[in-house]
């Protein structure tokens, strides 16, 4: 049986031929729909019907491209690895030839391994009147291809949560064998304001300090001090790394009576800003880590063996 409540409900759902799970918060009129094989994807979040994420490829190209698009999981590390050696190990683990990996314009691995159809299992549908949630997990340990690629032990869990007005995505990454787990997870929602032309879309970006980038686009351990008024997003673009936010870290976007708000919570000190000339989107990226530090080791978490390690951000979609 399907779990309702007056409040929340959890209905069951299909995404280009793949079981999806629907998320509803009547009180708002908010709608999450997530796809748990593939990499529990946030494929759709609706404001009283209408999708506020912004989808640059569909499922197909997820798929077979790695092309991500909704609010996808990027992980074991997220944006670019400068080289395919993981920081602490003698040989090189991560193949740019894998089918495992996509490749950026540079032919440097981006946005984490291909966790798709891995195995993902639901461990928890609910919904009450409290909010609906699901979680999905996946044991990396029980997969040669990705402990070849990715060689540390551990079992990741996502959990979206919707309650009111609010979509809450947690992950939690536990360390499952003898040794440490390293930490540079993140994730790339995507926004869009439905029947808003971008260059009047309202933005704010909560940020102190930005990351001097080299030609690939990875941090050459420079920065400099930025400041980004709130207003329109014009003709700006956007692919930019903030390893210092102000507080609170609430990245927003507004217009045409709506206001979307992305809160990075625990576990997420970096930000990246992407906004393409080519897409409507606007992404306020998470990330555990700054880009390439699973390679270079610098302020890289380690989880030790047996713990645990959390990180969590939310979604509000309200009516301005």
């Amino acid at each position: 049986m399907t779990p309702r409540s007056p409040e929340h409900e959890l209905v069951e759902a299909e995404v280009d031929g793949r079981a999806a799970l629907r998320l509803v918060s009547h009180d708002a009129g908010l709608e999450a729909t997530i796809v748990p094989s593939l990499a529990m994807l946030g494929w759709s979040l609706e404001v009283d019907g209408q999708d506020v994420l912004g989808h640059p490829g569909g499922v197909r190209e997820y798929v077979e491209r790695g092309v991500v698009t909704g609010i996808p999981l990027l992980h074991p590390w997220a944006n670019r690895l400068g080289a395919g050696r993981i920081a602490g190990l003698d040989a090189a683990t991560v193949d740019p030839g894998s089918m495992l990996v996509s490749l950026d314009p540079h032919g440097l691995p981006i946005h984490g391994l291909h966790l798709l159809d891995e195995g993902w299992e639901v461990v928890r549908r609910e919904a009450g009147a409290g909010g609906a949630g699901v979680t999905g997990t996946l044991d990396l340990a029980a997969h040669a291809d990705l402990m070849a690629a990715f060689p540390f032990p551990h079992e990741i869990a996502v959990a979206y949560d919707l309650r009111g007005d609010t979509l809450t995505v947690t992950t939690t990454l536990r360390a499952t064998g003898d040794v440490p787990v390293p930490v540079s997870f993140g994730w790339h929602p995507y926004l869009r304001l439905p029947g808003v032309a971008r260059a009047e879309w309202q933005v704010a970006m909560p940020v102190r300090r930005r990351a001097i980038l080299d030609e690939l686009q990875l941090p050459t351990g420079e920065r400099e001090d930025v400041a980004i008024p709130d207003g329109p997003l014009g003709d700006r673009t956007y692919d930019d790394e903030f390893p210092v936010l102000a507080e609170p870290p609430v990245f927003a976007l507004w217009g045409g009576g709506l206001r979307l708000e992305v809160a990075f919570g625990e576990g997420y000190p970096v930000g990246q800003v992407y906004a393409p000339e080519r897409h409507d989107v606007v992404a306020f990226e998470p990330m555990t880590a700054e880009t390439n530090a699973l390679v270079t080791g610098d302020g890289l978490r380690r989880v030790p063996p047996g713990e645990s390690f959390t990180a969590t951000f939310g979604i509000r979609a309200a009516r301005a």
